[in-house]
C-alpha cells in the first residue's frame, strides 16, 4: 500500500473541515446567514481594487494563451471582471440574502396516530464541492448559494482564473470569520479534485460546471452524486405564425446580448415559409453585430452566409457564430432540437397558442420558451437569487439550481411513549394517516 502523500492529507484535512463547518452551519439561524451575506457583499466593494488588480493578471496571461491558440474569445470574455460587473456580484449576493430560508420548511406533515406526527422538513444537503470553469463570479455566487442554504462548500475554479479565485477565496473568508472555520474551502490542483472524488464518505455532492466531456469524466470517477451543468446547445425556432419583428428581436438578443454563456442560442430554426421575409434583414442585422453566420443549403439559397456542417447542429460556439437551418414545421423543429440540443433551453417564437404547446411539450430541455430570448435562463432572472449552475439532467435538480436545489429533507417524528407494538397483531391499533396543516418548528411550539 502506497504512503498517503502531501496533497492527500491536506485535501484529507480541508474536507474534514468542511464536514465539521457543515453540521454547525446547518443549525445557523437565518439572521445569522444573511448578516455573513451581507459581509461578503460588502466585502467585495471594499476590495474592489485588489479584486480587480487580481483578475487583470488572469486576464493578461489569458490574453497570451488567446495569442498562440490555446484559449478562446469567449473564454477570455467569461473571465473578465469590472467595476460594473462587481458591483452586480454583490447585488447578487445581498439578492441571495433576500431569498426566503430554504431550512426549516414543512413539505409535508401528517398524523400517524393521536399525539404521533410525521413532518418532513427541509435540511441542507451538506458537504458541497464544486469544479466550475474560468467565470470568477461563479465562485462567489456558489458560495453565497451554499451558505444560504446551510452548506459547506469545496471549491474548485480554472486554473486561468486562479489570481481571482483566491482573492474572492479570501475575501468570502475574511468577511464570514464568525462562521464555523471550513464552510467555504479552495482547491486548486488537479491531485486535489482526484482526492475529493474519492472522498464518498464525507463529500455529499459534486457539481461540475463544464463540458459534457468534463462532466461525464467527474460522474466515471466518484461514487460522489453528480448533479452535472454542461454545455447549452440552445436553439429559437420561428414559426409560420410568428410575428416576425419579435422574432427578429429575439433571435438577434439571444445570440448577441451575451455571446460566451451557455443559455446563448446556437442554431436558429426558421419555418421555410417565412425565410425569405425574415433572414435578409436580420443576417444583415448579426453581421453589423459580427455574428460569422453559417446555414445549410436552403438558407444558403435566401441569403449568402457560410455553409453549414453537420457538426455546426451540435456545436455550442460560446462566442459570435450561428447556424441556420430551415424546417417545414414545428413538428420538424421539435425532432431537430431533440437530436442536436443539449436539453439546456429552448424557444419558440409564434402567435399560434397549439403550436407553442406542441413545442413547449414535445421538447426534451430543462427551460422552453415561448416568445421570449433564451438568454432568460438564468437563476437571477428566475428569482432564485443566483444559481449553481443549470442542470440539464432530471434528479434531484433541473434547470438553474438555487437555494431550494441545495437542500433535501429528513423526517421529523412526534410521539408521546408510541410503541410499534401497539400496531401489530390481533388487537392492533389502526393508523390515521392523516394529512396535517401544520408546521414542524424548534422546541415543537
Amino acid at each position: 500500500m502506497s504512503e498517503t502523500t502531501e496533497v492527500e492529507r491536506d485535501t484529507d484535512e480541508l474536507i474534514e473541515a468542511s464536514g465539521r463547518a457543515a453540521l454547525r452551519l446547518a443549525n445557523a439561524d437565518e439572521a445569522t446567514r444573511n448578516d455573513a451575506l451581507r459581509s461578503i457583499a460588502d466585502a467585495l466593494r471594499a476590495n474592489e481594487s485588489a479584486i480587480l488588480d487580481a483578475n487583470a493578471r488572469d486576464v493578461e496571461a489569458a490574453e497570451e494563451m488567446l495569442a498562440r491558440g490555446e484559449y478562446t474569445q469567449a473564454l477570455v470574455d467569461r473571465l473578465k471582471l469590472d467595476a460594473a460587473k462587481l458591483e452586480d456580484i454583490a447585488e447578487m449576493v445581498e439578492s441571495v440574502a433576500e431569498q426566503a430560508d430554504p431550512l426549516g420548511r414543512t413539505l409535508a406533515a401528517r398524523e400517524l396516530d393521536e399525539d404521533l406526527e410525521l413532518y418532513r422538513v427541509s435540511v441542507p444537503i451538506g458537504v458541497v464541492a464544486t469544479v466550475f470553469e474560468s467565470r470568477p463570479d461563479a465562485l462567489v455566487q456558489i458560495a453565497a448559494l451554499a451558505l444560504k442554504s446551510g452548506n459547506a462548500v469545496i471549491l474548485k475554479g480554472g486554473s486561468e482564473a486562479s489570481e481571482s479565485n483566491r482573492v474572492l477565496h479570501r475575501v468570502i473568508r475574511e468577511a464570514t470569520a464568525d462562521l464555523p472555520d471550513g464552510w467555504a474551502g479552495l482547491v486548486e490542483a488537479h491531485e486535489e479534485v482526484d482526492r475529493l472524488l474519492e472522498r464518498d464518505d464525507a463529500v455529499d455532492l459534486v457539481m461540475p460546471r463544464g463540458s459534457s466531456e468534463f462532466v461525464s469524466y467527474i460522474q466515471e470517477n466518484t461514487q460522489i452524486p453528480v448533479l452535472g451543468h454542461t454545455e447549452g446547445v440552445c436553439h429559437v425556432y420561428v414559426d409560420d405564425d410568428a410575428d416576425l419583428e419579435m422574432a427578429a428581436d429575439v433571435a438577434f438578443d439571444a445570440k448577441v446580448q451575451y455571446p460566451a454563456v451557455c443559455n446563448a442560442v446556437e442554431t436558429l430554426l426558421v419555418h421555410e415559409s417565412v425565410a425569405a421575409d425574415l433572414l435578409p434583414d436580420l443576417v444583415e442585422r448579426y453581421e453589423e453585430a459580427g455574428v460569422e453566420l453559417r446555414g445549410d443549403a436552403a438558407t444558403r439559397e435566401i441569403v449568402d452566409v457560410g455553409a453549414a456542417t453537420d457538426d455546426d447542429w451540435d456545436a455550442e460556439y460560446g462566442d459570435l457564430e450561428l447556424s441556420i437551418k430551415l424546417v417545414g414545421d414545428a413538428y420538424e423543429a421539435v425532432d431537430h432540437v431533440n437530436a442536436h440540443g443539449s436539453k439546456h433551453t429552448e424557444s419558440i417564437v409564434t402567435e399560434d397558442r397549439s403550436t407553442a404547446d406542441a413545442f413547449m411539450t414535445g421538447i426534451d430541455a430543462a427551460s422552453v420558451f415561448h416568445n421570449a430570448s433564451t438568454r432568460f435562463a438564468d437563476g437571477y432572472r428566475y428569482g432564485l437569487g443566483a444559481e449553481v449552475g443549470i442542470s440539464t439532467g432530471k434528479v434531484h435538480a433541473r434547470g438553474p439550481v438555487g437555494l431550494e436545489g441545495l437542500t433535501t429533507y429528513k423526517y421529523y417524528l412526534e410521539g408521546d411513549g408510541h410503541l410499534v407494538a401497539s400496531y401489530s397483531g390481533e388487537d392492533a391499533l389502526p393508523f390515521a394517516h392523516r394529512e396535517l396543516d401544520a408546521e414542524w418548528e424548534l422546541g415543537g411550539e
